[in-house]
């Protein structure tokens, strides 16, 4: 299983918004077969390690298969994986968690025990939620898993008191080089990414990974105030007063993780609510020495450094 959940880890930010799922074939004794889910609309973990097996003309009669997840009991936009596995004469599956999609949410496993097959369950359970915790949360809460990212210098500012340069350009930025790149990476994972309207005034920002390359985010800017005229075609222009109206159409709009790099009257909306599951904060070596603060309120415990 612990196999199972490194292929599928080879997923991250490619098959959003499905889980990332990948499966491991063993028979007498050795694995004899591995696949994981590639892409969104490829074929799943199950399919591709079945495939492998049947290139390299191994039998599957009497076969264990590890995933981590459920297989699936629908046809979407591939055939359901609880069918072709029970049609290969596999014996026994065995499952990290159940898939919490109303569209399988246990007939996948009853499609199996239906054909005779053996399911064990709930093997390194922990250890699947937190590799799918997007796919969960956005499941489970019915909103995207929320990244709450900024910079802070040293002594604790996100910014200095003179911001910008009389022609309007950025007059000091708190990020090296490595954690910009750094920060463009963890783009890639995530489906989208949220400024408010003061940000995107002042910055301009692109909200992209240009540094690093891979999977753009989907670029959203909340403008509470309705002061924004000019936001391009591409970008998601939310009008919303509360963040609960935002959450709720990030979820019908199928958006599974953000990214919140707003400045601190977003941040601190977020967290008055609680409605965050993670804390990035990348630190400076300067001394500002005054300027805006940055959060001092989040949760410690869910908060990474960098």
């Amino acid at each position: 299983m612990r196999r199972c959940l490194q292929l599928a880890a080879c997923g991250l930010g490619h098959v959003r918004p499905n889980p990332m799922v990948g499966c491991v074939i063993v028979r007498d004794g050795r694995i004899v077969s591995e696949g994981f889910h590639q892409y969104h609309g490829g074929w799943h973990a199950e399919r591709n390690a079945i495939l492998n097996a049947e290139k390299g003309n191994v039998p599957l009669d009497g076969a264990t298969l590890y995933v981590n997840l459920e297989p699936c009991s629908h046809q979407g936009l591939t055939p359901p994986c609880a069918d072709l596995v029970a049609e290969k004469g596999i014996s026994r599956v065995v499952c990290c968690n159940d898939d919490p999609n109303p569209l399988v949410a246990g007939r996948g496993f009853a499609k199996l025990e239906a054909a005779g097959i053996e399911v064990v369950r709930h093997i390194l359970e922990n250890e699947g939620r937190q590799l799918n915790r997007r796919f969960f949360t956005f499941m489970e809460k019915q909103r995207p898993y929320i990244i709450l990212k900024w910079a802070q210098s040293a002594d604790g500012f996100m910014a200095p008191e003179r911001c910008q340069t009389e022609n309007g350009e950025r007059a000091y930025w708190i990020s090296n080089e490595s954690q910009t790149i750094e920060s463009h990476r963890m783009r890639t994972e995530e489906a989208a990414i949220l400024v408010g309207s003061q940000t995107y005034l002042d910055d301009h920002p692109q909200l992209t990974a240009r540094l690093f390359g891979g999977r753009q985010p989907q670029p959203i800017v909340l403008d509470r105030r309705g002061r924004l005229t000019d936001v391009p075609a591409h970008w998601l222009h939310l009008g919303c007063k509360t963040l609960d109206e935002v959450m709720h159409i990030l979820f019908e709009k199928k958006i599974q993780s953000l990214i919140v790099e707003g400045g601190r009257k977003i941040l601190d909306a977020f967290i008055t609510e609680g409605l965050y599951d993670e804390v990035r904060i990348f630190r400076s070596d300067a001394v500002i020495g005054a300027g805006l603060p940055a959060p001092t309120t989040f949760d410690e415990q869910k908060t990474v450094y960098y």
